[in-house]
């Protein structure tokens, strides 16, 4: 753990550097400095409340053991429960405060989500996880861009990609990857059978510009045209476009927009994450023959959730904990359960 000491003087070299007039036309870099600056602040007030507190204590358990002065004495009891609580207190919000240090600090994510098994109602459920992220967002205050998309035949998504932007966005949406299971009675179903169906989604940081460098002549650029469900055109221009990455075989494409511009923009924002993607994941395999042991990424394939409806139930497998209010949570209510991700993975 840093030391206060070591604390104090990263606050005091931002401090010098935020003082530069030439920083100050950087603004990236302005920007995360002063975000720097706010949180380290943070850290040093709860740091010092907390040693002023400690300076208390001892203060009191001198005067107890001392054993002279019986009014003092009374004095000095009563007021270290009241200490040793705040002490508690403290130690815990700065804990959270150099917790959240450990993790990346990504404002910007790319979110997947792909229709499994099950056909139409995995297309189905696809649209409504899509619904709850978007309504959770929404909450948060994020912005959300939808990337791609491609429908199903019943106006479910057999997969659609979306950015959301905003603080915290990767902190809180990072443990939302995997295999999504739900069960229920299908639109479709007319003989009241319960269905199973799964639904994937991959949480992928957005790169900064620095971190993914991509060689034009490694891509290979094709233009059609949209396509709605069932696949008939609904576009005459070639507006959609697909990108092939040939030194790694990735393939994305975006239609979203109307324009073919935009959605080479959306098609290049997806390679990017997934590149990235690709990179952190081989990094961390590396680090795992170093270890001999898991760490990092949890696998997509990894069954996470299921969705209960006729019990009214979301289970998240990694914690073992059930919620019974899945209609809340599909109107966007998933603070309780990211709260809880977030407090035990």
């Amino acid at each position: 753990m840093v030391s206060p000491e070591e604390t104090q003087k990263e606050y005091d070299d931002i401090i010098k550097k935020l003082s530069d007039p030439e920083l100050v036309s950087n603004w990236g870099n302005f920007e995360e400095l002063s975000k720097k600056k706010n949180y380290l602040e943070k850290i040093i007030t709860k740091t010092n409340e907390l040693q002023d507190i400690k300076k208390r204590i001892e203060e009191d358990q001198t005067i107890l053991n001392a054993k002279e002065n019986p009014s003092l004495i009374g004095l000095a009891e009563s007021e270290l429960s009241n200490l040793y609580n705040q002490e508690e207190k403290l130690k815990n919000e700065l804990n959270n405060l150099l917790k959240r240090e450990e993790e990346p600090r990504i404002d910007s994510v790319i979110i997947e989500i792909r229709a499994g098994t099950g056909g139409e109602e995995a297309s189905l459920f696809a649209k409504d996880l899509f619904r709850m992220y978007s309504k959770y967002a929404q909450s948060c205050g994020w912005k959300q861009r939808t990337l791609a998309s491609r429908l199903g035949d019943l106006g479910g998504y057999k997969e659609v990609i979306f950015e959301l932007s905003g603080s915290n966005v990767f902190s809180e949406m990072q443990y939302e990857g995997g295999v999504h299971r739900v069960q229920r009675i299908p639109e479709t179903e007319k003989l009241g059978r319960i269905h199973t169906s799964t639904t994937t989604v991959a949480v992928l940081p957005k790169p900064k510009k620095t971190q993914i460098k991509i060689n034009p002549s490694d891509l290979k650029i094709d233009l059609y045209r949209a396509s709605g469900p069932g696949g008939q055109h609904v576009n005459k221009r070639e507006t959609a476009v697909r990108i092939t990455h040939l030194p790694s075989g990735i393939v994305v494409t975006s239609q979203a927009e109307r324009n073919q511009r935009q959605n080479k923009e959306n098609a290049m924002t997806i390679l990017e994450a997934k590149l990235l993607e690709k990179k952190e994941m081989a990094d961390q395999e590396e680090l795992h023959e170093k270890r001999k042991t898991q760490i990092g990424w949890a696998k997509r394939a990894e069954k996470i959730r299921t969705y209960n409806f006729p019990q009214n139930r979301l289970t998240d497998h990694r914690i073992k904990k059930s919620w019974k209010n899945l209609e809340e949570i599909f109107e966007g209510k998933l603070g309780i359960v990211i709260k809880n991700l977030r407090a035990n993975l």
